[in-house]
């Protein structure tokens, strides 16, 4: 199965990526995660696309529609999506073949906060809604307190949060499978 990973943040040293990449070393067998590039997705602009989608974007949605399933890990921003994703989203969303319709997703995220990203992760599941995705449901993983749970050279550091991880990753693989 193959899974494309987008962090919502383009921090160096971002929690999220960092998150994601401790995805790619606890993915179940049979799971294979890309991690995807968003920095270079320029802002959307509706004359831009009618003008022709640019490479970043239309490298990004072929992607997207290759992959099994994606996996979001994305900070929160004044309780909400990250401006650098939702606009990532917003071009995605975008016809023709928006490659969003129909896939399974998993979502999960890291706060220095107590809350862990929870409110991100309600309005994500609201543009996914929109999206049509199949999104994962359980378990939420809500990664609070993140500079506790990672080493400074990135590495995940908690079993709690490894177990949490894992078991999403495992949703996510038994999820696709009933889809087919």
């Amino acid at each position: 199965m193959n899974v494309l990973g987008i962090s919502g943040s383009l921090r160096q040293a971002s929690f999220n990526t960092m998150a994601l990449r401790a995805a790619q070393k606890l993915a179940p067998e049979g799971m294979r995660i890309e991690i995807a590039d968003i920095s270079t997705i320029p802002l959307y602009n509706d004359d831009v696309r009618a003008a022709g989608y640019p490479d970043s974007v239309t490298q990004l949605k072929e992607r997207v529609r290759a992959a099994d399933a994606v996996l979001l890990v994305t900070p929160e921003y004044n309780f909400s999506i990250p401006g650098v994703l939702k606009n990532t989203l917003d071009w995605l969303s975008r016809p023709p073949a928006p490659p969003f319709d129909g896939k399974p997703v998993a979502i999960m995220g890291a706060s220095p906060g107590m809350l862990g990203t929870a409110r991100v992760q309600y309005h994500l599941r609201q543009v996914l809604l929109f999206l049509n995705t199949f999104t994962v449901n359980k378990p939420e993983v809500f990664i609070n307190q993140a500079a506790s749970k990672f080493s400074p050279e990135g590495e995940l550091t908690d079993a709690a949060t490894a177990q949490m991880i894992t078991e999403l990753l495992v949703s996510l693989q038994k999820f696709k499978q009933r889809l087919g």
